[in-house]
């Protein structure tokens, strides 16, 4: 189900009920496949033993790890994997609970509640009876909402703003976050009463850099993930791009996995994803230009090697095919053929002017 994102088109409403449970069937419709958690490292296999022991019980997940580790992912593993697992999953962004009319999204409000309240509607909260409540990034609520939401937990009821009527509630709750609760509460950042509450089990996405064996597996997953949005054949990894891969270190975990994966696939103009085709932070690749060391630097294939001059030569020229022939020592046709036989043709500037003047570092890189 798409993930909710504080507008107001979202907030359920207190419709006739036919259309609220239409309603809630919509939200409760999963089509994230059970081998989402993918990988087989001996971090993954605890996680996924963990997440199907402590899914069997319905007590309250605090989902711990960085930004991009996946814990909504885990969250919703834990729902499929529960008794709960045919009842809505609704999952919140509590980044966008900031004001009055974002309060009444997460716990519902009634008529005439402050102005705009032209329905009564259910809230978020209420949306997930019968199923689970995902709190992602929990850390971000103000203190107002902290306390409302701990009655919520202590008392299982839902006072909707506006309103002194406790409505009962049936909702499992999961809360994640990447920062330091602990540390919140001791700088009174953050409710204690409310850290207790939600601490009654702790599940811990494990960083990519913990995970390295499952780098590759991840790659493929997201390769043919990408190849089903684009309506395209599944690409597959060199064994250059595989080395460089794993030795990248992932500071943006899986999620910036997936989008290097993805950008390698826009790029690459063949069957085969090159070194050449990832993103240059990945590669290692700074601003400034590099020198290529045939003497003692990393011995590397022939037409990777090939491949990377004429992208240099490319880019030193703005995309002027005659002028990089001439820095390559090349016959145009010549080059242009290894332009097309490497998907390089997005380098070209259309329509460049032969007698535009080569730029001094392109002179300099060809004398």
């Amino acid at each position: 189900m798409p993930r909710t994102n504080g507008s107001n088109n979202s907030i359920p409403s207190d419709r006739p009920a036919d259309d609220a449970e239409a309603g809630l069937d919509a939200l409760a419709q999963n089509s994230v496949p059970e081998s989402r958690l993918v990988g087989s490292s001996p971090a993954m296999i605890k996680l996924r033993k963990l997440v199907h022991a402590v899914a069997q019980k319905d007590c309250t997940v605090l989902i711990r790890g960085d930004s991009g580790t996946g814990k909504e992912l885990v969250a919703r593993t834990l729902h499929d994997q529960s008794k709960r697992a045919q009842g809505a999953f609704v999952a919140v962004d509590c980044t966008g609970l900031r004001d009055t009319l974002l309060e009444s999204q997460l716990f519902g409000h009634v008529k005439g509640a402050f102005t705009g309240a032209e329905q009564n509607t259910i809230g978020f909260i209420r949306a997930a009876d019968g199923g689970t409540l995902f709190l992602d990034e929990i850390g971000e609520l103000e203190p107002k909402t902290q306390a409302k939401l701990l009655r919520v937990l202590q008392e299982r009821v839902v006072v909707p703003l506006g309103s002194v009527k406790p409505v009962p509630i049936n909702v499992r709750i999961f809360a994640a976050t990447h920062r330091d609760l602990k540390k919140m509460v001791a700088h009174g950042q953050f409710r204690e009463d409310l850290y207790f509450r939600l601490d009654v089990v702790t599940v811990a996405a494990p960083k990519l850099s913990e995970r390295r064996t499952d780098v590759v597996p991840l790659c493929e997953h997201f390769l043919r993930e990408v190849a089903a949005l684009y309506e395209e054949p599944v690409k597959r990894l060199s064994s250059e791009a595989v080395k460089v891969l794993n030795a990248y270190d992932w500071p943006g975990n899986v999620r910036e996995l997936a989008n290097a994966v993805e950008h390698a696939v826009v790029f690459s103009k063949r069957a085969e994803i090159d070194v050449l085709d990832l993103p240059d932070r990945v590669r290692g690749v700074s601003a400034e230009p590099l020198k290529l060391d045939l003497v003692d630097g990393p011995i590397i294939p022939l037409e990777s090697a090939e491949r990377g001059l004429i992208v240099r030569a490319l880019k030193a020229t703005n995309g002027n095919q005659s002028r990089a022939a001439e820095m390559l020592l090349i016959d145009r046709r010549r080059l242009n053929r290894k332009v097309l036989r490497y998907g390089l043709d997005h380098l070209i500037t259309p329509g460049a002017d032969e007698s535009t003047p080569m730029p001094r570092s392109a002179r300099a890189a060809g004398e």
